[in-house]
């Protein structure tokens, strides 16, 4: 069976660890896509630190709209976004899973523009980062993104999505996951709604 995700052709450079950064979904309740919030500035910062922290490659999922790629992110476009955050977590996922040599990926969402490198570092740090490793940001002791996912986990965390839920149910029922606090480098707030 085809996937509905166009991910592109394999590649044959390596990359250790590669970011996801989740841009797909139409934004409802913030009034537009969020990728393109701010003038793209969310999108840039998102990119920015993935690639500062630590990943070898980043990949944008892209559904309700198009934005130009920042310097060292890739697009993968997710035509069926609107079935919920998991179609975007899978288009992710899969091209990720399309490099060499992955030994993990770190999720990361638009809407969350306070994250910066020194997190991603802590978070690989935290994990590795190996294969085997889960791994999760908590800011004040309130989980949330990113997200490190060990590549011996990507296939049981695809075959967990659905709707528009995300990594999180596979998180939810492990007792190995790894809680990075991250507090003292940034709030962790999510954008649901625009600032008034």
């Amino acid at each position: 069976m085809q996937s509905p995700i166009e991910s592109g052709a394999a590649d044959a450079g390596a990359a250790a660890v590669v970011g996801v950064l989740l841009a797909a979904g139409g934004g409802t309740r913030y009034g537009m896509p969020k990728i393109l919030a701010e003038q793209g500035e969310w999108l840039r910062a998102g990119v920015a630190a993935l690639t500062a922290g630590g990943c070898g490659r980043v990949f944008v999922t892209m559904g309700a709209a198009e934005a130009e790629m920042p310097r060292g992110a890739e697009a993968v476009r997710v035509p069926t976004w609107d079935r919920g955050l998991s179609e975007s977590v899978r288009g992710g996922l899969v091209r990720a899973l399309d490099c060499e040599n992955v030994v993990g990926v770190v999720l990361h969402v638009v809407d969350i523009p306070d994250v910066s490198a020194p997190q991603v570092e802590r978070l690989l740090s935290a994990a590795g980062p190996t294969p085997g490793s889960l791994a999760r940001v908590s800011h004040f002791g309130h989980i949330g993104h990113p997200v490190y996912i060990g590549a011996d986990h990507l296939g049981p965390v695809l075959d967990s999505l659905t709707g528009d839920r995300g990594a999180g149910p596979y998180f939810a029922g492990r007792h190995d996951v790894i809680e990075v606090e991250c507090g003292d480098l940034g709030t962790g707030t999510d954008h649901d709604f625009p600032r008034r």
